[in-house]
């Protein structure tokens, strides 16, 4: 029997991860009131029942049936019940542009600021976070890398030690990405630009790679960089943190910074089941566009 609470900021993909976990073969249930919940669970944890994965939703909207929550926590668990639990978090910024996307109210801001509604929305529920077995951040994650993330934990039932890494390269001419946790300039690497058979290529294409690596200082700067990320994930992890942007920045994004990030990024691909990791190139095709135009 596997039972898991689905729960977290409104806008951080809660209806979203119930459909992917039905497809899983869930028996899902969205919004469930409060009081009703050691009722339904007596009715479906049976031993030798057809239903052996439940996944119930829970959010905000529970009103203030929500604090009571703690304590009907408390009483599944002493009842030995296998309880699990599935934070969905997102930052700030990308919840209001959802919101503003969507033209959805949060139902915490009352027709005021979505912002308010977001702050009294992480104070009501920061005892679930403090709760909750894995912590997902989707404020960068695609669709496809959320179902990944999801099945990893709840069909795979590989180890999870709820940290999503995201690897990024960035032209330092457009900026620094304002989420980076850690930031590093590759601007001393050999650059490709001034070669002009590379310039129209990208950190993507082998003859680019192999021009940034093919020296000493870059082999040397790679391991480092490495050993030192991976000396501070598990520290991170113990932390407490859930979301890690490691971002690698060049004059343009195109050459060099996108070279670095492939690398770091199959560097951490190795040891993925302990993590979540994947790569974004931010500006590679920033150039091209302005070109066109």
């Amino acid at each position: 029997m596997r039972f898991v609470i689905v729960t977290g900021m409104s806008g951080a993909g809660k209806s979203t991860t119930l459909k992917m976990m039905e497809d899983m073969g869930y028996f899902c249930v969205d919004n469930m009131p409060i009081p009703l919940m050691t009722k339904l669970t007596e009715l479906l944890i049976v031993p030798n029942g057809e239903i052996t994965k439940i996944a119930l939703g829970l959010d905000i909207r529970s009103g203030q049936n929500l604090r009571a929550l703690d304590q009907v926590l408390d009483e599944l668990e002493k009842t030995k019940i296998p309880l699990e639990i599935l934070f969905l978090e997102s930052n700030d910024d990308t919840l209001v542009k959802r919101y503003k996307e969507t033209r959805r109210n949060h139902p915490l801001s009352k027709g005021g600021r979505i912002e308010n509604g977001i702050a009294k929305e992480r104070k009501k529920i920061a005892f679930l976070k403090e709760r909750a077995d894995y912590i997902l951040d989707t404020s960068r994650m695609l669709t496809r890398e959320l179902r990944s993330e999801l099945n990893r934990i709840f069909a795979e039932n590989k180890e999870y030690k709820n940290l999503y890494i995201t690897v990024l390269s960035f032209g330092f001419k457009y900026g620094i990405p304002s989420d980076a946790d850690l930031v590093f300039d590759v601007r001393f690497l050999p650059n490709p630009y001034y070669i002009d058979e590379l310039r129209p290529q990208s950190g993507n294409d082998k003859p680019v790679r192999d021009y940034v690596m093919n020296n000493d200082i870059s082999k040397e700067f790679l391991k480092k960089l490495v050993d030192m990320v991976e000396f501070l994930i598990p520290n991170y992890v113990a932390e407490g943190k859930n979301q890690l942007v490691i971002a690698i920045g060049c004059t343009g994004g195109k050459h060099r910074s996108v070279t670095l990030a492939n690398e770091l990024y199959e560097r951490l691909s190795v040891a993925e089941k302990e993590y979540g990791v994947k790569k974004e190139h931010r500006d590679i095709e920033k150039d091209a566009i302005t070109k066109a135009k």
